[in-house]
């Protein structure tokens, strides 16, 4: 999943009519259903990854997500909103994994933040980094949500409005509200008081 990370990045700006394009395609052949595989793949992975904290756990309900959109994906209206549509499936993949296995969503502890394995060591590494998480992990659940669908799941405002059920403004202006809360609280946290 995670070498796909270059060509996402091209890839995610595909113009919404090809998109339409793909999906149309895979409508009529099933296989084509992989190219949209290939091109959210890395992004429910990250974001599932957030919520779960075990890379084998966001690996596999990464595949039951799109197994379970595959299977469901003669009932998606093609009304271009196909990723809300996908991380909803995700989302809810990762509510069934919570309740199946009767944990909450994991805490970042300082230890997870320098494990080997865990895609996100190098980024925190630094006390900054290790604040700005601590912060956010203090935040309400719907708040991060948000981080993580316009951060890890690469959601533009118009698809977490689609998502959230909000208006693409009212998304827009709690983003930006937020992060800068959040910079004025991590500023706080480092002794940098303007």
């Amino acid at each position: 999943m995670r070498e796909s990370s270059i060509s996402l990045t091209f890839d995610k700006d595909l113009p919404r009519t090809e998109e339409r394009q793909i999906i149309q395609t895979a409508r009529h052949d099933p296989q084509a259903f992989g190219e949209l595989y290939r091109l959210y793949a890395d992004q429910v992975f990250r974001y599932l990854y957030s919520r779960l904290g075990n890379v084998h756990e966001a690996e596999d309900v990464t595949a039951q997500t799109f197994l379970a959109a595959f299977e469901a994906f003669d009932r998606f209206r093609q009304d271009g909103n196909f990723a809300p549509w996908l991380f909803t499936i995700a989302r809810n993949k990762a509510m069934d994994h919570f309740r199946r296995n009767k944990k909450q969503e994991p805490e970042l502890s300082e230890e997870a933040s320098s494990t080997e394995d865990e895609p996100l060591s190098s980024v925190i590494q630094s006390e900054q980094a290790l604040a700005l998480s601590r912060l956010i992990q203090g935040l309400p659940e719907d708040e991060r949500e948000l981080l993580r669908l316009r951060f890890l799941a690469e959601m533009t405002y118009g698809e977490m409005a689609h998502f959230l059920h909000r208006t693409e403004q009212a998304v827009k202006k709690t983003i930006y509200r937020l992060l800068a809360r959040l910079q004025s609280q991590l500023e706080v946290s480092n002794g940098k008081i303007k």
